[in-house]
């Protein structure tokens, strides 16, 4: 995951899009970067009230005062934040079009239980804009507990689990979770590697340094799970090898099925073999 100029962030007003726009504004605060809010809606009906009001939880963090001008926010802490209503029916090809025509580095959306990843996600634009753009995407599900404090805007992002196998490399996952980790609290990870298998797969050849792999047995998206809940990690961080992108192990494959029941947010990334 390079620099981060701008995250998007789409949303449709729900409790759970609230804790997910709450990570992407302190995400944004951290790398003093642009805030995309994106809703797709078919209909006219003035909807700007419904937006999340980014200068409220800012004045409610401490960082502004609530009347504060948006220049002024972007002036004292480096964020602009830009609401953006998409009108069209479908609302992934809206959302795969804006992500097509932005150069965004993050995506951070809330999923909806057992459909809410394949709702975000279905169509063939989306799996082609994804695949091109390999954007990294936070996932946050119902039930998950977020490394950022809705009411507080403190940051608790101390331990990552990352699973592990023998594609594609770890080495560049911890290397990219471990300068998010810096980003948001400035210190670095705590983190567990995990293989779900017979024989753990000679991370440590091209990559010095990296932690022991922790081998477990049994049903691999439980198993990941299990060691979330049993680590206390506050983010689980899926790598993605291949040309094809993040889309290709998201759709009704192990990492959408732990996104669906991971205690914590879910990092997908794109991580070359």
């Amino acid at each position: 995951m390079s620099a981060l100029r701008s995250i998007v962030h789409p949303t449709d007003f729900s409790d759970l899009s609230a804790t997910a726009f709450a990570h992407a504004l302190r995400i944004a605060l951290a790398a003093r970067c642009k805030l995309y809010l994106l809703h797709v809606s078919q209909y006219d009906a003035a909807e700007a009230l419904a937006f999340p009001q980014a200068q409220r939880l800012l004045a409610q963090w401490g960082l502004s005062e609530e009347d504060d001008a948006a220049w002024v926010v972007a002036g004292k802490l480096g964020i602009e934040v830009e609401n953006i209503r998409l009108k069209l029916q479908e609302p992934m090809r809206a959302i795969a079009d804006f992500l097509s025509a932005h150069d965004s580095e993050l995506v951070v959306l809330a999923t909806h239980g057992r459909d809410g990843v394949a709702h975000w996600l279905e169509g063939s634009v989306a799996e082609a804009v994804f695949r091109r753009s390999r954007i990294p995407t936070l996932f946050i599900a119902p039930g998950a507990r977020g490394f950022v404090d809705q009411v507080s805007g403190d940051v608790k992002l101390r331990r990552a689990l990352v699973p592990v196998d023998f594609s594609p490399p770890a080495g560049r996952t911890v290397e990219t979770i471990q300068r998010f980790g810096r980003l948001l609290t400035g210190a670095s990870l705590a983190v567990d590697l995990l293989h779900v298998g017979d024989a753990a797969p000679p991370v440590g050849a091209n990559a010095p340094g990296l932690p022991p792999v922790i081998i477990r047995s049994g049903h691999v998206v439980q198993s990941i799970v299990d060691a979330a809940i049993e680590f206390d990690a506050d983010l689980i961080a899926m790598p993605t090898a291949g040309h094809h992108g993040v889309l290709d192990a998201l759709r009704g494959s192990t990492t959408e099925r732990v996104i669906r029941h991971a205690p914590c947010p879910v990092l997908a990334l794109s991580v070359p073999s």
